[in-house]
């Protein structure tokens, strides 16, 4: 049983980058994982990703870059306001300029730049770099 499906897929799509494959299919599908890997392949960490039917819960066909060096899901959902963002930055990625935070705003999910140009907070929920 799958307690955090989001999780799950990051991880299985960082195992699979680390061994060089050029797709990896993720299982089951939800509207949150497919926004996180949408903000992906926006920022080039990932290329597309496909529905493909599958009977129980869907499944999503995600084409592997060889760009992700590390990515996975922010636990617990901290919640975060306009200041808090360098904080998060640091204890998250790599390096100024490096790497993108995900965050879930009441506008929606965007990274934590288009949060911080439109001044929301939110929760975050996963980074990549």
């Amino acid at each position: 049983m799958l307690n955090d499906t989001l999780a799950t897929a990051l991880s299985k799509i960082e195992n699979f980058e680390k061994i060089g494959r050029k797709e990896c299919l993720v299982m089951p599908a939800s509207k949150t994982i497919k926004k996180v890997l949408e903000l992906f392949n926006a920022h080039g960490y990932l290329g597309q990703a496909e529905l493909a039917s599958d009977a129980r819960g869907g499944a999503l066909k995600v084409h592997l870059l060889g760009k992700i060096n590390k990515c996975g899901v922010i636990k617990p959902r901290f919640a975060v306001t306009m200041k808090e963002y360098e904080k998060f930055e640091k204890r998250y990625l790599p390096a100024k300029n490096v790497g993108v935070l995900l965050v879930s705003t009441p506008k929606g999910m965007m990274t934590h730049e288009e949060a911080k140009k439109n001044n929301h907070g939110g929760r975050l929920v996963a980074y990549c770099y």
